[in-house]
């Protein structure tokens, strides 16, 4: 079942979404971009005439009620962003006076999923690899599968609308499947889009193929870096992972970040790439810094700012981002491509002083996109550059999950999209 294909009128519509939003120390919303992704789908379900029920997480409140993670915040603007006036209601797993109370064109929204242990489905407060553990799980299984059951007895009709979760097996994302026939169950419209392009990228590429990894362990990317090098052309690789593959090669990296057990790690990697034809870019220099508060994201006063090869970073200074040369090379590695895939920066972008890196990469896929290229960007940190650089609107795709990109990439199957079909 579509959600095109799905007539809601007269239906309630419970409605996983993606509500996992940045929020200031006043509990303003900094960053609406989810909310807006899940707009396509609320409002199809609110036209149809039908009742939408909202359910997602916000942060990690490790199944205790954590005020400061509540979705009680975000009402007003998603009321705002939705045009209609969303009803609260302030327990998740006892919300069926709420639910039973929505007339059609109406909205609400649930607590937290998380308060709820079940939601993940871990067991709380006993210690992994003991034989109470086991028990623990058992008994976890169960009861995850009733507050499942509870969360789908507040409608007719599920659509899974979150892809940030779509790679956990949660009670909300891969269980509640279960309580709805298959014709009443589908995927929302931003789950469809994400799920295409994903697809676009991995299945119906066009050449050249150009992937760009950032961020700072080699480790949390090597998954995905290894099923590219099957699929690539070109494939930078950037950001603190840099100083990885230069202490490979015995170079100097000053107080760089590095992973001193992924050395072999990183010399596999070039290998794979040699050995299937891929073009590895790496960063040649860098930007350097003896003086960056990690806490403010400034520079310290009086610090010193310098530029160096990646693989001779004096003792005292650490690479922070991409130099002048390596943002000529990743322009190059870029001009031209058909497909795109961008996930993690090739800096600390969030200090104004260390945009350079990232900035290059995001200005040069944007010109490639104009030129007829597929980009397709992924993961927090990227999202945050393109909107940080003004590029949003230049590009052809931003997901908004980050480890369910991810997942999709490495080639594992999605929870989340496997219940759905039924699988």
């Amino acid at each position: 079942m579509t959600i095109d294909q799905f007539n809601f009128a007269g239906k309630k519509a419970i409605v996983r979404v993606d509500f996992n939003v940045p929020l200031d120390e006043n509990g303003n919303v900094t960053d609406k971009t989810r909310i807006m992704g899940a707009l396509p789908t609320l409002k199809k379900v609110l036209a149809d005439g039908g009742a939408v029920i909202m359910m997602s997480h916000m942060g990690k409140p490790k199944g205790k009620v954590n005020p400061k993670m509540s979705l009680s915040q975000i009402v007003k603007p998603v009321s705002e962003a939705l045009g209609v006036a969303v009803k609260f209601a302030p327990d998740c797993a006892n919300a069926t006076a709420e639910a039973e109370a929505l007339k059609p064109g109406e909205a609400l929204l649930l607590e937290n999923l998380r308060f709820y242990p079940e939601e993940e489905g871990k067991p709380v407060g006993v210690e992994k690899g003991t034989p109470e553990y086991d028990e623990a799980k058992k008994a976890m299984k169960k009861s995850q599968k009733e507050f499942a059951k509870k969360l789908a007895s507040y409608a007719d009709a599920y659509v899974m609308d979150a892809f940030g979760t779509a790679h956990r097996k949660h009670a909300s994302t891969a269980v509640i499947d279960e309580f709805f026939d298959a014709d009443h169950r589908m995927l929302g419209y931003l789950m469809e889009k994400e799920v295409q392009a994903v697809d676009n990228v991995l299945s119906n590429i066009k050449r050249p193929f150009v992937a760009i990894m950032g961020g700072s362990k080699v480790s949390s990317k090597i998954g995905i870096i290894e099923n590219l090098l099957g699929k690539v052309d070109k494939l930078i690789l950037c950001g603190g992972m840099t100083y990885t593959f230069a202490k490979a090669h015995d170079g100097e990296i000053g107080n760089s970040i590095v992973e001193l057990d992924k050395l072999d790690v990183a010399l596999g990697v070039e290998e794979l790439a040699k050995k299937n034809g891929v073009e590895l870019v790496l960063g040649s220099d860098c930007n350097a810094t003896d003086g960056l508060d990690f806490s403010t994201m400034t520079v310290k006063p009086g610090s010193k700012i310098i530029t160096c090869p990646a693989n001779k970073v004096p003792a005292g200074f650490e690479g922070v981002d991409a130099g002048p040369d390596s943002q000529e090379d990743f322009r190059k590695a870029i001009k031209g491509a058909k497909t795109i895939l961008w996930n993690g920066p090739a800096g600390v972008f969030e200090c104004d002083a260390f945009t350079a890196g990232s900035r290059a990469i995001g200005e040069a896929i944007a010109e490639a996109t104009a030129e007829g290229a597929f980009s397709l960007i992924g993961g927090g940190d990227s999202v945050a550059c393109v909107n940080k650089f003004g590029l949003a609107d230049k590009v052809s795709y931003i997901s908004t999950g980050g480890g369910a990109l991810l997942e999709a990439i490495e080639g594992k199957v999605l929870p989340g999209v496997a219940a759905i079909k039924g699988e």
